[in-house]
Order: C-alpha cells, then structure tokens, then sequence
C-alpha cells in the first residue's frame, strides 16, 4: 500500500486528491486485494489508465485499487487482454500481426478493462460489435467467470458494469479479424480521408494512421507537452432526442443559429442522436473558452474535450462543465450527459 498518493498523477486530467493506494500487477493480486478489502468493508475505487475519471480535489476515502496487470495474448482469430492492458498497445498490437477489426479505436488513452464498461467508440465501431468475452470478478460472489456481450446491456458509451460495483473487469476478448482488413467504415470523415465509401474496407494498417492522425489533430492523442491533452476525451455524450421532441429542439436550434443552417442529425435506436460538439460550439462556447487565463478551459482543438491547462483544480473542471451544460440546456433544451465517471462530484 501507498499512502497519501495524489490522484492527480494517475489521471489524465489531472485532477484528483490523495488517496491509499493498492498495486496489483497481477489478475491473482487484483482478485486477493479485491477481496480482501470487500470483506473488510472499505470502500474501494478501481483505477488503471485513469482516462475516464474526474476526482474531486478531496481524494477518496478508501482505497484505490490501481489495476496493472498487462497480458495480452493472441489466438489467431482474437485477442485477449488483461483488464491493465494499455488499450491503444493491444490495438496496435493486432494491426502489427495482420489483424483487422480494432483499428478504428486505435489512439483512445486508458485500459483495454474500461472498454467493455463504457462500450467504447470512436469513428463508427464500438467495441459491443466486435467483444467475444469478458472475465469478470463477481464481488458479492467472488466467483470469477467469462460473460458474453449479451449479459452486459450495452448501450451508447454505457453497459451495466459502467454505474455499478458489483463486479470487476479482469480480462476481455475480442473477435478478429485474420484478413487483416478493417472494420466496414462507417465514419464519413475517416472514409472520406481513406478513399472509402460507405461500408468499404481497407488494410487495418492504414486506417490505424488515419485515426491517429485525425485524433492527434483533434487533441485526443496523449502528449504531456499539449495542454490539450490535459482531458477526459470527449467530456459529455452526445444527445439523443426522443422523436417526440426533436421537432420543438430542432426549432430552437433553428431560433438561435438560424433555419437555413444544416444541423448534423444521426439515427439512434431511441431517437435522434446530435452533436454534442457542435451544440457546444452553437450555444457560444467556443475552442479555448473561457480564455487563455483559466485554470480550466475547453481544448483549442476541440470543443468537446475539457482541459487542464496546467493549473486546474476538480473544482475548475466542474464549474467548466456547468457552465457548458447550462448553456447548452438554456438555448437548445438540451441535456448534456458527461461521460467520465465522477468521485465525489456532482456536476
């Protein structure tokens, strides 16, 4: 155990209190650590890539469980990693053996056991369409199992293990592609970029160097000197508008930004998805707000993304994110959802 470690190292925002820490470097020392610490009643907080965490300046009162164990293994049609894995190590892992399927998640920071949990997505692929399995630590049990993708409840950037403690992640599998061809491309920006059309593949190589040029672009690339990389990712999710009301949203989109201006519309299983970016930008938050001064502030590349400037504190980020929601909310009537899960906030 170690005692008093700042939070704020071990984020990619780096914001977060001190905290007890437990390393476990291994998927029988996450397990016995896990255990022991629920049989004893303390409050536990898995953490491994940090990448999806907003920790409030005061800590957390428990015990933080960093998640280090690191295998990957590849079985010829699939891969299976453990929950440590660095996600972006293991997709460019199968894009190095010929194998296609992961490439267009490729450059996303974090941990390959954060992917199932918050259904992972990036330029048209999640990962609910290619996960074989999941090995999960079933803590009221103790039993460890494999589930299949049908027991998770995946959703847009949500599953049942995303607002639940009730099992840890120890290792996920992946379905492969030995081809080595990508995914159908489904993202316009990207099939654009390749030469593709819709549904089209190409060698998984050359769209993994696609997408991190595109993230990287975007500030969604870890780099300790960009300041723009200082985030979350993509701080809130993007809305999707039962059908019901998307006729009285689109009209005060139109009130505001103008009725000739084309909103960017998507289809999803419970309405209509829109661009949480592009509200963001329409509602008079633009890159870089509130200014170069603040602590805390959206990125220059990006307005989805909430960025540490060096100095910021889970306070800062937090008034950030409110005032960004409320803004959104009062012009379009429109409710953000943040994606990062938050400890001890409320936004």
């Amino acid at each position: 155990m170690r005692e008093s470690v700042l939070l704020s190292e071990l984020t990619t925002l780096r914001v977060g209190g001190p905290a007890l820490v437990a390393e476990c470097g291994t998927t029988d020392a996450l397990i016995a650590t896990v255990r022991a610490l629920d049989a004893a009643g303390v409050r536990v907080l898995l953490l491994a890539g940090g990448s999806n965490l907003l920790i409030d300046d005061a800590g957390f009162d428990g015990v933080v469980v960093r998640v280090g164990n690191n295998g990957v293994r590849l079985l010829g049609d699939s891969v299976v990693a453990e929950a440590g894995a660095n996600w972006d190590e293991v997709v460019s892992l199968t894009v190095d053996f010929g194998l296609g399927g992961l490439e267009c998640l490729s450059g996303i920071p974090g941990s390959a056991g954060a992917t199932p949990v918050q259904n992972v997505g990036a330029y048209g692929v999640e990962v609910a369409t290619l996960l074989r399995q999941v090995q999960l630590l079933d803590r009221e049990t103790g039993e460890v199992r494999w589930v299949e993708p049908a027991e998770l409840g995946f959703g847009y950037r949500t599953s049942v293990l995303k607002h639940s403690d009730a099992a840890v992640v120890l290792a996920v599998e992946f379905a492969l592609d030995p081809t080595g061809l990508s995914a159908p491309l489904r993202y316009g920006e990207l099939a654009k970029a390749l030469g593709a059309g819709d549904g089209e593949t190409r060698p998984a190589a050359a769209v993994r160097a696609e997408v991190l040029r595109l993230r990287a672009g975007k500030g969604m690339v870890l780099d300790p000197a960009d300041h723009d990389t200082w985030s979350a990712g993509s701080f809130f999710t993007n809305p999707v508008v039962p059908e019901d009301r998307l006729p009285q949203v689109l009209a005060a989109i139109a009130d505001h930004v103008g009725a000739d201006v084309r909103v960017p519309t998507y289809p999803a299983p419970d309405g209509t998805k829109l661009s949480a970016g592009w509200l963001i930008e329409r509602a008079g938050f633009a890159k870089g707000f509130p200014g170069a001064d603040a602590a805390a502030r959206l990125s220059t590349k990006h307005t989805l993304a909430l960025t540490n400037r060096g100095s910021a504190r889970a306070a800062d980020i937090v008034a950030l994110a409110r005032t960004v929601r409320a803004g959104v909310r009062e012009r379009f009537g429109v409710i953000l959802e943040p994606e990062p899960v938050t400890v001890g906030v409320t936004l």
